[in-house]
């Protein structure tokens, strides 16, 4: 298995400090998209409804976040050490970054924002997907992470998300009515 991440790893990597635009692009979407990603989702909060709506989504997304990123991944890191790709093979990466490489803490917030905003509208969650996505391939072009890392935590953070909104889903009932929340004709997911 290590074998291919190192090279999907290298698939990725091999352009850095070739091109200065792909080395700012990769820099730009690993280190600033984030902040798209977070205004994309509150502004999808701001859009739910009623305040009770609001504070619900807003709610569903911090718990799944939290979840994944500050309880799931902070465990995972306590006992299972995985080198960074710039320590494994010796190089500097185009961003600063220290810890244990897997899971990807960014890819775990995310994609549980992502997956709780699939939930609220399919449009919007399958945009914030794609920008997740974005970001885990910025991650490892920049060398701060491997492939299978962003693929850990895009699963802790989807299984995040769905069990949250498992939890929730009294909640959900009282505030949206029939299950249909939703919008652009997408059905609650329940």
């Amino acid at each position: 298995m290590s074998t291919l991440n190192q090279i999907l790893f290298q698939f990725v990597h091999h352009f850095a400090g070739r091109f200065i635009i792909l080395d700012d692009l990769g820099v730009f979407f690993a280190v600033y998209l984030p902040y798209f990603i977070a205004a994309a989702f509150l502004l999808l909060v701001w859009e739910a409804g009623e305040w009770r709506q609001k504070i619900y989504r807003f709610a569903e997304g911090a718990m799944a976040a939290i979840l994944a990123r500050g309880l799931i991944e902070e465990i995972i890191h306590l006992f299972y050490y995985h080198p960074r790709p710039f320590d494994f093979y010796g190089f500097a990466p185009l961003i600063a970054e220290s810890g244990w490489s897997f899971p990807s803490g960014h890819a775990c917030f995310f994609f549980a924002l992502a997956m709780v905003a699939w939930f609220a509208h399919r449009k919007w969650g399958a945009w914030l997907f794609v920008l997740a996505i974005v970001n885990g391939i910025a991650r490892i072009y920049t060398g701060v992470h491997w492939p299978f890392d962003v693929l850990g935590g895009a699963a802790i953070g989807i299984v995040s998300a769905l069990f949250i909104h498992w939890l929730m889903r009294g909640e959900r009932k009282a505030l949206f009515g029939n299950g249909s929340e939703g919008k652009a004709g997408a059905p609650h997911v329940a």
